[in-house]
């Protein structure tokens, strides 16, 4: 089999199984539904979503290594089998703590075993465009949530919001493990100029990574661009409707808008960064997040204000998601990315926590956002002090690869 065509083949399977778990994006159609059918408050709801993020990125840590050692498509599998069938066990809830287990444990765990698997795959398939191949990846992830979101709207309808689970369990099933088949590695990791011959590069394992003096300042950058983006995605429908003044159908409509941008922003900004440098275009990223939720914290909003706000920040979000991964890539080699970028992923789960924590203290969303706004700024501004690994710091070994 000719290798251009494995690497598709491995692009669709990537394409596939990030589409299935990007459903985790439209939990914000459920808070209202599963408020009114078990009397629940909606910020006992909401939380299920936020021990989702926090246990996805967590599981990456062992999907990452599992993934670098036995490879992408026996840790997808074990991926979607728990995220689909983590789905189809929420259906089944009727306590708090049953929906925190099946829905925030076990299919968040899912998803973040599926996750770590195509980006360091499609990086050694798509050497020469490290930002826009990430980007398609994770820009399907994005588009998850627009794929399922009249689905969703429509089996809550049709079938009630437990039972919606259930089939939305089954669907990613489906779908899911067909692309996980598709996954391999290339028998012969490529190089840059997309050559065969042997290539020298530096790779940093796990220990010596966290040593260097850049990954601290990589691992607040993340967290700080993490915070913005899943708080706001997370209630963007609440937003609308408690701050905009939008009815609640009007309001759902954040989902596509967030959806559209967040993939967009993942295949651009993804893009942009083959041309323009990784760390050039978090910068912009940042600075035009801090712009946008002081937006949402200052201004009245109105439908336009509101959605041209939400559609920045999900611009951006999407953007900081394609891009951390190669700059991870580009700073300790593709060898170990899998595991490293698991580590560096363990931001994007404590900025999961970290907006609702912000919330809960000031019981105010606008002052949440403009703390988003200022964290914003101070991401921008460590991106001028961040540092590539020297050879001081280098106790990573230097990989051969040869035919």
């Amino acid at each position: 089999m000719r290798k251009s065509f494995k690497s598709y083949r491995v692009l669709v399977g990537a394409i596939l199984i990030q589409l299935c778990i990007g459903g985790i994006y439209t939990w914000s159609l459920f808070n209202q539904p599963l408020a009114d059918a078990f009397g629940w408050s909606k910020s006992d709801v909401f939380l299920t979503y936020s021990i989702a993020i926090f246990v996805f990125a967590f599981a990456t840590l062992f999907a990452g290594r599992l993934q670098d050692r036995f490879g992408p498509r026996l840790v997808a599998t074990i991926g979607i089998s728990l995220y689909s069938g983590g789905l189809m066990l929420t259906s089944f809830a009727s306590e708090l703590w049953q929906l925190y287990i099946t829905y925030g444990i076990i299919a968040g765990a899912g998803v973040g075993f599926v996750y770590v698997c195509p980006l360091s795959t499609l990086v050694k398939w798509f050497p020469k465009r490290k930002g826009m191949i990430t980007g398609v990846a994770v820009g399907a992830f994005g588009m998850g949530s627009l794929v399922f979101k009249s689905a969703i709207q429509y089996f809550i309808s049709t079938l009630g919001v437990s039972q919606t689970f259930f089939a939305l369990g089954l669907i990613s099933a489906l779908i899911g493990l067909i692309g996980a088949s598709l996954l391999s590695v290339p028998v012969v990791i490529v190089d840059a100029n997309g050559s065969e011959k042997a290539t020298v590069d530096r790779q940093f394992a796990p220990g010596q990574m966290v040593k260097t003096r850049s990954f601290a300042l990589i691992w607040i950058m993340f967290l700080f661009a993490s915070t913005s983006g899943l708080l706001v995605i997370g209630m963007a429908k609440d937003i609308g409707v408690q701050l905009a003044g939008l009815s609640e159908d009007v309001a759902a409509n954040a989902v596509t808008i967030i959806a559209l941008f967040n993939a967009g922003g993942r295949i651009g900004w993804g893009s942009l960064s083959d041309k323009f440098g990784r760390v050039r275009v978090v910068s912009i990223m940042f600075l035009m997040t801090a712009f946008a939720m002081t937006a949402i914290s200052i201004l009245t909003l109105t439908y336009i204000t509101f959605f041209i706000s939400l559609a920045i920040i999900a611009f951006c979000f999407g953007g900081f998601l394609a891009v951390f991964p190669t700059i991870t890539n580009e700073y300790y080699g593709v060898k170990n990315l899998g595991a490293n970028y698991g580590i560096v992923y363990q931001a994007y789960g404590l900025a999961a926590l970290v907006g609702p924590l912000i919330v809960s203290a000031l019981g105010s969303l606008k002052m949440t956002f403009l703390i988003a706004a200022v964290l914003a700024i101070l991401g921008a501004m460590l991106t001028r002090i961040t540092p590539r690994p020297d050879a001081n710091e280098k106790s990573a070994v230097v990989l051969s690869s040869q035919n």
